[in-house]
This record gives C-alpha cells, sequence and structure tokens, in this order.
C-alpha cells in the first residue's frame, strides 16, 4: 500500500498569483525568497484531522443578529466545491470572513472611520454537502481604503478559507462582484496574470438563487486543483 497522493494535473502558467507583486505593496515583505520545496504528502498529511459539522456547527446567516437585521443589502451566495473533473468535494469546511456594508471589518486592527454594526456578523461557516453544494447569507460588503497606494480602494469582496479532508488541505481566496469600477483598478485582483482566471473569482448574479422581495442571489463555484482552479490569495 502506498502512501503517496495520487498525482493530479499541474496548475496553468498565470492562473494564479505571483508570490510578489509589485503593485500589491503587502507581498513584498511577506513572501519567500527562496524556491517553495516539493514534500511528499503522505497519509498523515491528507486524511485528518476532519472538521466535524456536529461539532464546529454552522453559522450560515451573517445578516442578522439577535433577530435584529444588520444594515446593507441582503445577499445569498449558493455554489459547489469541486475537484478538476467536476467531482463534488462534500463535506469541506468553508469559513467567510468579510467587511460590513460600510467597509469596515469587526476587527480591532481596522480603524477605518465607517461605523461598526452590532447586528452584522463578520464571519460565518458553512459545509459542503455530499453533492459538493454550500449557501450562506450575508450583506453585500463595502468598499474601503488601504493605503497600498495613493486612492487605493479594495473592491467589494467576501474572504474563504476552505479546509479539505485534512488539516493541511486548506485553500483561502476571494470572491469578487460584477460589475464593481474597482476592480480595473486593484492590485489584488489584477495581481492573476490570466484574465480568464481573474474571472473565475467574480461571482455571477443569478435570479435562481434570489429570494423575492428579500435578497438577490449570486452563484460562486471552488475548483479546488488543476488548470481551471480558482486562484488563492497571497500576500
Amino acid at each position: 500500500m502506498t502512501t503517496e497522493t495520487a498525482p493530479f494535473r499541474p496548475i496553468a502558467a498565470g492562473t494564479q498569483p505571483a508570490n510578489d507583486t509589485q503593485s500589491y505593496a503587502s507581498t513584498h515583505r511577506r513572501h519567500p525568497e527562496r524556491p517553495a520545496l516539493r514534500i511528499p504528502q503522505t497519509v498523515t498529511e491528507t486524511t485528518g484531522p476532519r472538521f466535524d459539522p456536529a461539532r464546529f456547527g454552522s453559522i450560515a446567516d451573517l445578516s442578522v443578529v439577535n433577530g435584529t437585521p444588520a444594515q446593507g443589502e441582503r445577499i445569498i451566495v449558493r455554489g459547489r466545491v469541486v475537484d478538476e473533473d467536476d467531482r463534488p468535494v462534500p463535506h469541506s469546511m468553508i469559513e467567510i470572513w468579510q467587511a460590513n456594508a460600510g467597509g469596515r471589518y469587526d476587527h480591532p486592527g481596522d480603524q477605518h472611520d465607517a461605523p461598526l454594526d452590532p447586528n452584522f456578523r463578520g464571519g460565518g461557516r458553512v459545509f459542503s454537502d455530499a453533492d459538493g453544494w454550500y449557501q450562506f447569507t450575508s450583506i453585500k460588503p463595502g468598499a474601503y481604503p488601504w493605503r497600498n497606494h495613493h486612492n487605493a480602494w479594495r473592491p467589494n469582496h467576501i474572504h474563504y478559507s476552505l479546509f479539505g479532508s485534512g488539516f493541511a488541505q486548506r485553500v483561502i481566496t476571494q470572491m469578487y462582484f460584477p460589475g464593481d469600477p474597482l476592480l480595473a483598478l486593484d492590485p489584488v485582483y489584477l495581481s492573476v496574470p490570466d484574465p480568464a482566471a481573474r474571472e473565475r473569482l467574480v461571482a455571477a448574479f443569478d435570479i435562481d438563487i434570489t429570494a423575492p422581495e428579500w435578497a438577490l442571489g449570486y452563484r460562486f463555484d471552488f475548483v479546488l486543483r488543476g488548470r481551471g482552479a480558482t486562484p488563492t490569495e497571497r500576500g
């Protein structure tokens, strides 16, 4: 019996951001300066620990606290977690964190003068089902200044962290919204060289996910490896 993982299709050049991106200032001091070492993964890294929904629980609605709704535009985000062959990745723990409608995170490090919203949960957690589907409700996050360069503003976005069947299997990425004019100016989004790969970070408006008179719906899928993989986050 082998303990090595099966090979998979390599990531296509230009579809992932570089560790050091000239226009993205935060990467300059934090990126590795030496080539990555390939360390073979064994059953220890690929089979545990597992994140059990019964133990960790779900926080699938960020838009309300103690029955009081948050300020802003309510949204529903739904999608699938799949591998490079479009096979579902079930029971993946998906962590979510984002700014509120005013563009502020509920974190001591965020000193943006936008107001905090006591009725908005800044983070959530859901699990993909047996067919790879996940869904949560939130508020569309606001843009905010981030001092990367003169008059720099981050587009509306939601952060994600996905865990697989083992602790070493983790993907961190961001989701953007269609039609945002700040995308063309954002060094984080533009750090992905390939335009088609960048577009995989933009959710699609979906009328079938939209709840009548209640919330707009967006579809956002995760492809975890291979040539069509969702770009990951750097810096």
